[in-house]
Order: C-alpha cells, then sequence, then structure tokens
C-alpha cells in the first residue's frame, strides 16, 4: 500500500541523514519534496499542510539546527508527526459495555463490510473466545443475507435465522432479543449500503441506530477510493455518528493516500485493517508501527506477533530439534517455505524488517519472489516420501518425472536443490559444536550491540514469550543501537533473520538465515 511513499520519503530523508549539517533551506527544500510525495500519495491537502507546517516548526529551531545529528532529528521529527497524524496510539474495538455489545457497521455497497463483519465476529471468536452473532440488515442486494450466512458457516459463526420480507429495524431488535436468549457476548449488525450517499440510506441506519443502540458504529471504506473516502467518513460521522473506522483492501497497490487522512479529518481512529481476502487477515491499526513501515524503520513487533499467530509450536519444537542434530530434509524445507507464504510471504516480512525494505526490489528482480516460493512447492510435492527424506536419490529421470508433475523444468529442479543444500549446509553450522555455532554467535554478537544479555539463543532473549510492551522495548533498544535506520543492522549477510530465533520461533530463525541471498552479479 505505501511502497511509493516508502520510496519517496526514504530517498529525501536520507539526503538529509548523510550531511554533517543542514541549514534552515535545506530542510525547507526536503519539506517541499515531503509535500510532494504526500500529495501524490493522494493524501489530502489541508492534511499535508497542517503536517509540514508542524514539522516545520520543530525542525528549523536552533537546537536541531546545531545538533550532533541534525539530519536524524528531523526523522526523528518526520516520524513522530506522521504517528500523530495516524493517531497517536492504537484504538481496539471496544467491548466495555453490558453484554450482548451491538456492532452496527456501515459503509458504501462494495467496500467490504459483510467480509469484514465475518472477519470481525471470526477474530473475536478466536482470539477473545467470545461468543458472537451476526446478522444481516441488508434487505436490498441479492442474496446479501445468504452471503453472511454462508460465511457463518465458514467460520462456525452463529447467524441469525432469515425471516423474508422483515424490515432492516425489525431485524436488528431481533438480533438484539435472539443474543440476549442466546447468552451471546456480541452482535454484529451487518447493514445495507448504497452505491452513493443518498438521504434514504441516511434515514435508515439513524432508524437501526435508534432501535439497537449500538456500542460501535463502524465505518467500513475501501482505502482504495482515496480522497472519496474520507469525504464518505466526514458524511457519514455527521449524520449517523461513528465510533471507528476499519479500512479494507490495504494489501492493494494503492497509495495510502485515504489511511493518511482518515483520522486527521475525522477525528475518529482507525480501529481495524483488511490485508487479504482470508478470514484471519485482518490486523489491529497501530499508527506507530505503519509510521515505522512508512519511513523503512520496520515492524519487528508486527512480525513477531504474526509468526507466534502463524507457527506451530509442536512443529516448531520438532524442526528445532533436528536443526540441533544438523538435520535438514526437504519436508523441512517445504514446512518452511509454507510457514512464510502464511505470514506474507517474501514481500510481507521483508517490509517489516528493520533496513530491508529496499532490499524487496532487488530480491524481486533476482527472481526471488513469492511466485518462486509457490513453484518450489510445487516441486517437492511432486516427490515421493523417500525422495523429499532424502535428495541424492534424485538422478535424471527422476527429476524427468518431477518436472512434468509440477509443470517445472530440471533447471528449477537443480535451483532448489541448490538452496536445501545451502540451507542444510547452515543448518550443520548452526548446530555445529565448534564455537558455540554461526547462529550463536550471529546472536550473541547482536545482543552485545543492543545491550542485551541472557536468554535465548547465545545471549538473545526468547521473542516467543514476549508481551507487545516488551517488543516495543525491544524494539526501541534496537533503533538506539542502530538497527532501526534503512540500512542500519550490521552484520547481517544475505537477509538473514536474526534476533527471531528461540526453539520457539523457528519458522523466522531458522527458516531465514538458510536462503541462500541474492545470486552475485558475473
Amino acid at each position: 500500500m505505501f511502497e511509493n511513499l516508502q520510496d519517496r520519503l526514504g530517498s529525501i530523508l536520507n539526503g538529509l541523514t548523510g550531511r554533517g549539517a543542514l541549514s534552515e533551506a535545506d530542510v525547507s527544500a526536503a519539506l517541499r519534496e515531503v509535500r510532494r510525495a504526500l500529495l501524490e500519495a493522494d493524501v489530502a491537502l489541508d492534511v499535508v499542510r497542517s503536517f509540514t507546517d508542524r514539522v516545520r516548526e520543530k525542525a528549523v529551531g536552533a537546537g536541531i539546527l546545531k545538533s550532533i545529528k541534525p539530519g536524524q532529528m528531523v526523522v526523528k521529527i518526520v516520524h513522530d508527526e506522521l504517528i500523530e497524524m495516524l493517531g497517536g496510539e492504537g484504538v481496539g474495538i471496544d467491548l466495555n459495555a453490558p453484554a450482548p455489545v451491538v456492532v452496527m457497521m456501515v459503509g458504501l455497497q462494495g467496500s467490504g463490510k459483510t467480509t469484514t463483519s465475518a472477519k470481525i465476529a471470526h477474530r473475536l471468536t478466536s482470539r477473545d473466545r467470545k461468543k458472537v452473532l451476526m446478522a444481516s440488515l441488508d434487505t436490498r442486494r441479492p442474496a446479501a443475507q445468504e452471503q453472511l450466512r454462508q460465511l457463518g458457516v465458514q467460520a462456525n459463526i452463529d447467524t441469525l435465522p432469515i425471516i423474508a420480507g422483515q424490515s432492516p429495524t425489525d431485524i436488528a431488535a431481533r438480533a438484539v432479543q435472539a443474543a440476549k436468549l442466546g447468552g451471546h457476548d456480541v452482535v454484529i449488525l451487518d447493514t445495507a449500503g448504497r452505491t452513493h450517499i443518498d438521504e434514504p440510506l441516511m434515514v435508515e441506519m439513524a432508524d437501526i441506530k435508534k432501535r439497537s443502540n449500538p456500542h460501535e458504529i463502524l465505518l467500513v471504506a475501501d482505502s482504495l477510493t482515496g480522497q472519496d473516502a474520507v469525504n464518505l467518513a466526514r458524511n457519514f460521522d455527521e449524520r449517523v455518528g461513528i465510533t471507528g473506522l476499519v479500512l479494507t483492501r490495504m494489501d492493494g497497490d494503492g497509495r495510502g493516500g485515504a489511511a493518511l487522512s482518515m483520522r486527521a479529518v475525522t477525528g475518529k481512529p482507525i480501529k481495524l485493517i483488511g490485508v487479504g481476502e482470508k478470514m484471519g487477515e485482518l490486523e489491529e491499526f497501530h499508527p506507530r508501527r505503519i509510521a515505522d513501515r512508512i519511513l523503512g524503520m520496520g515492524d519487528i513487533v508486527s512480525l513477531v506477533e504474526k509468526a507466534a499467530e502463524n507457527i506451530d509450536a509442536e512443529k516448531a519444537a520438532a524442526m528445532a530439534a533436528k536443526m540441533a542434530k544438523g538435520k535438514f530434509d526437504l519436508n523441512d524445507l517445504a514446512d518452511q517455505l509454507s510457514q512464510m507464504q502464511k505470514m506474507g510471504g517474501m514481500g510481507g516480512i521483508m517490509g517489516m524488517m528493520p533496513g530491508m525494505a529496499g532490499m524487496k526490489d532487488k530480491m524481486a528482480a533476482a527472481g526471488l519472489n513469492d511466485k518462486l516460493f509457490g513453484r518450489q512447492l510445487a516441486i517437492i510435492s511432486s516427490m515421493t516420501k523417500a525422495e523429499r527424506a532424502n535428495p541424492d536419490l534424485l538422478k535424471h529421470s527422476r527429476k524427468k518425472r518431477i518436472a512434468s508433475g509440477s509443470g517445472t523444468d530440471a533447471s528449477d529442479i537443480n535451483k532448489l536443490l541448490k538452496m536445501h543444500r545451502q540451507m542444510a549446509d547452515m543448518m550443520k553450522m548452526m548446530g555445529g559444536k565448534g564455537k558455540g555455532g554461526m547462529m550463536k554467535q550471529l546472536m550473541g554478537g547482536l545482543a552485545g550491540k543492543m545491550g542485551l544479555g541472557g536468554g535465548g539463543m547465545g545471549g538473545m532473549p526468547d521473542l516467543s514469550n514476549m508481551d507487545p510492551k516488551q517488543l516495543e522495548a525491544l524494539q526501541k533498544q534496537a533503533e538506539a543501537a542502530g538497527l532501526g535506520r534503512p540500512g542500519g543492522m550490521p552484520g547481517l549477510g544475505g537477509g538473514g533473520l536474526p534476533g527471531l530465533g528461540g526453539a520457539k520461533l523457528p519458522g523466522l530463525g531458522g527458516g531465514f538465515p538458510g536462503l541462500p541471498g541474492l545470486p552475485k552479479k558475473k
């Protein structure tokens, strides 16, 4: 979503940090470029204006221009103001009310209300252990109620039985009553949308609000609609009164202007963002983490949280034990590749790594992308159990059979085997006794640079057992040690991922260091 903005701001701010001293003219020139970059990203003009004015006010003070590293101070000011523009602290869905808590979903047609309702219900059920009832109030769109019922069946979530001919306000009252009788904690009302805002829609929303008395009114907006989404939010807030925003399609290639403008224009927090089509692809919106990603500082906390959600603890422990013995077959490689896909693929993980955002383009140019991983998984799936456990069996005739089974050719299979050999050699070095193993030394060295001691592998704390506050404190320490700046990860070869190891997270600590990195230019 924010890739273009990230590239533009990264190059502007890198130009500032590279200088020993800054004049007022330098700061003004940089801010002109920042302003242009934000406008190109479709951020609202008044939001851009107030943002650059606030940054200029703080950045042109005598204290900044005479400080030891003025460029870095300006970057910090831009970073802080970006967080402020996005809303300061993250705000989740508020369930602090007598049960059943009514959550009303509003928005235009096609913004993803019905799917988002099911995603929120799934999140509340699986993560917060809440009993949720969903009800569709959309009596106009054909099969809208049936769509929500089907989503409920897929996610194993209760939906209100459909009674033909009932009005949206009657369905809302029936849903609240059914939730009380059924002992539900939360009831989600999926209201009707229109292709544009009109008077009947607003009247209907106000009537539903009166009948159901919702605790949360969430506006679902498509982040690809740009400035129109900002006007939509303003209208809904004035007529119905919203408590928060949910932005869908944040995984798209839009410019991100709506996300950056909406909080500033409406004053309402962005609570959740949809990052994919699957039921689990809904994330809380954390302004600090989004600002870190936009400025190329990475987002270790979200990465570790994603890992903790997606990595099977038993599989992880079994793999850690195998790795300790220096064993690593093609089944293990397939596990590592599928775990990386679950966590957002190579691009998603690289975007969250401090200083690694710029590597994505280089890796894509070298052909090391998520399509490659899909092909490699297809190749491994076309092998027999014996071949996966012992790749040495793969002679020419077998490779020919696997190639035709997976829709690839012999050169793809050879590349996969070469990658596996390099990873297997790396695993042996990690598990090697010698000087405590390469991974242990790398972890210890990184921990020393960050001023950390104890725990984990080689002095690196086990991130899988930390709560989000401890992780954020750790990220701040990393930034202070120079690991949060673009290009600031010392001692990393081939795009490795130290610091995310420990026996509980081998999908990170074990999967990445073994990747062969980018091919050398001949």
